[in-house]
């Protein structure tokens, strides 16, 4: 019987084992890069596109992970990946955006604002300046935008769209060679250690960042002011930070 036992479990655990991690954040993130680096190099030549995929660089705080740059005569694309589902609402300026699954609501870093840091470093270890470098967001899964989107937040295929529409030659071919070398060059050596590294250093920001209150309306940071007047004059409360535009307020704590 115990026999029989192990025997069973000998050929679900593995299958619960590729279930959980099939359904784990980290896999989704894995399938949706492959995805994109796929349709880059099926759709466009690779002799004007290079494409160099899961780029580490060094910072002065720890480092920054790059899904994907795209090495081009007409620019530098820095493109960060998402593989996400449901209803996406955000704006260029939100520090948040929003993604509504049914009746479940999570909210997460406005994408722009975490590739402008990646976009920020790779102009500096290149020494190029910001207009020869396009930040994109790309969304792959079954993720809806409810919300009016700039032109670099797009959809899989769409990207390739939005890299074709620059036309205008900002980079020669010497220039294009030299960027890919120092890129391959100044990147840490793509290892599990430089994955830990760098997920031990997000963790230590998500830590910080836990601490402080957004706006539940509007996602933007939450400061802690005091009633000047009426009947709670002298008392505190968090009022959002982008006042009057948004007048949320709340509480605070006692």
């Amino acid at each position: 019987m115990i026999t029989s036992i192990v025997t069973v479990l000998g050929y679900f655990l593995p299958l619960i084992l590729l279930i959980t991690v099939a359904k784990s954040a980290w896999f989704k993130g894995w399938l949706g890069e492959r995805l994109i680096s796929f349709t880059l190099q099926l759709l466009l030549d690779r002799k004007q596109y290079h494409l160099i995929n899961n780029v580490t660089l060094p910072t002065d705080d720890g480092s920054t992970q790059i899904d994907h740059i795209l090495v081009s005569r007409f620019g530098i694309f820095v493109i960060e990946t998402k593989n996400m589902k449901g209803w996406i609402f955000g704006s260029a300026n939100q520090k948040q955006w929003t993604q509504k699954i049914f009746r479940h609501t999570s909210r997460f870093q406005n994408p722009l604002h975490q590739n402008y840091k990646h976009t920020r470093t790779l102009a500096n270890c290149l020494g190029l300046a910001d207009d020869n470098l396009f930040s994109v967001v790309v969304f792959v899964g079954e993720a809806t935008f409810k919300t009016s989107m700039p032109d670099n937040v797009t959809y899989g295929r769409g990207l390739v769209r939005y890299i074709r529409s620059k036309t205008d030659a900002l980079l020669s071919d010497q220039e294009v060679a030299v960027a890919v070398a120092n890129i391959q060059a100044g990147r840490l050596k793509p290892s599990l250690h430089t994955n830990r590294e760098h997920v031990r250093h997000v963790e230590a920001i998500k830590r910080q960042k836990s601490d402080a209150k957004h706006c539940p309306a509007c996602g933007n940071d939450m400061v802690l002011r005091t009633a000047k007047k009426g009947a709670h004059a002298g008392t505190a409360f968090w009022g959002c930070s982008t006042f009057p535009k948004c007048r949320k307020r709340i509480k605070q704590a006692a």
